[in-house]
């Protein structure tokens, strides 16, 4: 007899966050139960050092729909989404942060978003937030440059609440920091119906936050990266062999104006070593040479790789 599938599989990344898993179990233990679905509740300990690990354990000896994975290490967030991904079973999978800022009341709608609205995605907007100034005119900042930058409209990026289908979940690949860019990553996948849906954000119960100022800086930085990757990561000679052979042209044309005028309209004129105009030729076509170059290099690097061939098929008939 076939496996019957679980409706939901909830992926719970933590660290250090030993006072709120209790009540954050019961909590998601009552909304799926009271909705009457099938669930699985996966925490992956990140490398914690208080008592988080313990708790979990406890908790799984009652509540078998707990399972769990725990790191050697503090790894990262995008490192704990991905082996939550991995492990994953259930037609939809929606991610929580574990510090209970998150409401598992929002698990029904977002679960009906995807199995009944047909969304492949569903990214929780935290419409009114319980954060200082100095976290959420940043956020602003960071979703308005992620919304021009990947032609998502989101109004909140990272949001931790967030629904999938299964098959999203199993397209991707996080590292880094990407976790703030999923919806990102999967539309470069293929996954383009991305929906939003207000989640009631919750102050901070237990604990403090676990992200520093750096974020603020990674942030930007592994946007480009996710819009690079996404746009050009299978065909990079596409930008730096065009960005190259454009500034080469202009460093080329620049200096065949200055040799013309150099030879025949002003023979007398400064030597081609006194104009400015010379150095800036030659410089553009010095670097027009090294985009084109590193966009070869690039291209030999992905014609060795193993995932140069790595397609997402939808489906297949016959074969």
């Amino acid at each position: 007899m076939a496996e019957v599938q679980t409706d939901l599989s909830i992926v719970i990344p933590l660290y250090n966050e030993e006072e709120s898993l209790p009540e954050l179990c019961a909590w998601i233990t009552r909304v799926v139960e009271k909705n009457q679905l099938s669930a699985e509740i996966l925490f992956i300990d990140d490398g914690s050092t208080d008592g988080s690990w313990s708790v979990i354990q406890s908790l799984a000896n009652t509540n078998s729909s707990i399972k769990a994975i725990q790191f050697q290490r503090n790894y990262g967030k995008s490192a704990a989404l991905h082996t939550g991904f991995e492990a994953a079973s259930g037609k939809v999978v929606i991610t929580m942060d574990a510090d209970m800022q998150d409401s598992p009341d929002e698990i029904p709608g977002l679960y009906a978003m995807v199995m009944e609205q047909g969304f492949d995605v569903v990214s929780g907007w935290k419409k009114k937030r319980h954060d200082p100034l100095s976290k959420t005119i940043p956020t602003k900042l960071y979703n308005w440059a992620a919304r021009r930058i990947t032609g998502i409209h989101l109004h909140d990026f990272n949001c931790g609440l967030k629904a999938y289908k299964l098959a999203v979940v199993k397209s991707i690949e996080l590292y880094g920091d990407m976790h703030r860019y999923i919806p990102a990553l999967a539309k470069y996948a293929g996954f383009k119906n991305i929906g939003e849906c207000v989640v009631q954000h919750q102050a901070r119960k237990y604990g403090v936050t676990k992200f520093g100022l750096n974020r603020f800086l990674n942030g930007p930085l592994d946007l480009m990266t996710v819009a690079f990757m996404g746009k050009f990561g299978k065909k990079p000679m596409h930008f730096f062999g065009a960005l190259g052979t454009l500034m080469f042209f202009i460093g080329f044309a620049l200096a065949l104006y200055l040799g013309i005028d150099k030879l025949f309209i002003n023979e007398k004129g400064r030597l081609l070593a006194e104009r400015t105009e010379f150095f800036i030729a030659l410089v553009a076509m010095i670097v027009g040479v090294q985009f084109f170059m590193t966009g070869f290099i690039a291209e030999i690097i992905g014609r060795n790789a193993s995932s140069r061939n790595n397609y997402l098929i939808q489906q297949k008939i016959g074969v």
